[in-house]
């Protein structure tokens, strides 16, 4: 199999699972970091003409994080195009299995039948929180209804203030967010630091959290409710 992954975590899912089955993957995919394949630029701006050349049997993809038209102009090149939905962890789990295997793997990998173990082993939360989760600012943006951060989140004692609004990244005024008790700034797709984020809710507890442990779906999903969980834990005291 040749595959092209437009997704940074179904990127790092297939290389842990399938060793030099990728041949292409956007600038964004970081994991894992001594990856050596031809880059094709963005998630939302690939480079369409360049993963052609590549002639990969699969390219993968996901509804949110991939544009429609550039979608249907590789399979318009012929290219068989599979296009994840992700919206919590347990669809999570049935997606990377069907992920693997559509690239060739005959079998469940070890990283996932871990990662479920971690997730099913969770204890209940000793007290629950709500808290809002900036992923952007100017303007501020934030996590809303149906995503799987939020999921994540909600299965480790927070609950996502907008959880219920009508879109899933609504755009908020900082005034309404500063009248949270906890806020939730995770390091991507918004970078958001000690220096750069914090400060805009300043008497308010904030929890800095891995963008990749918090947003991701793969390998990382294994130690992602030990790593999330102490940030959580040591923010909110």
């Amino acid at each position: 199999m040749r595959v092209v992954s437009l997704v940074p975590s179904l990127t790092e899912a297939v290389a842990a699972s399938l060793p030099g089955v990728l041949v292409g993957a956007t600038d964004w995919c970081t994991h894992p970091v001594d990856l050596e394949v031809v880059r094709v630029g963005g998630t939302k701006n690939p480079d369409v003409d360049r993963i052609v050349r590549l002639g990969p049997d699969l390219v993968i993809a996901n509804e949110e994080e991939n544009r429609e038209p550039d979608l249907t102009a590789l399979r318009d090149a012929g290219i068989d195009v599979l296009v994840t939905e992700v919206r919590d962890v347990p669809q999570a789990f049935g997606e990377l299995e069907r992920v693997v295997r559509a690239c060739g793997g005959r079998g469940r990998p070890r990283w996932l039948d871990e990662a479920e173990a971690a997730w099913a082993e969770l204890p209940v939360p000793d007290r629950r929180v709500r808290a809002v989760v900036p992923i952007w600012r100017r303007p501020w943006m934030v996590l809303g209804r149906d995503t799987f951060a939020g999921d994540v989140l909600a299965r480790l004692g927070v609950d996502n203030v907008y959880a219920v609004h009508a879109e899933r990244y609504p755009r908020v005024p900082i005034e309404e967010l500063r009248a949270a008790g906890f806020v939730v700034l995770p390091d991507e797709p918004y970078r958001f630091s000690a220096e750069d984020g914090p400060e805009a809710f300043a008497g308010t507890p904030c929890a800095l959290v891995s963008g990749r442990h918090l947003t991701w779906y793969g390998p990382s999903l294994v130690e992602a409710p030990r790593v999330l969980g102490e940030a959580l834990r040591a923010a909110a005291g």
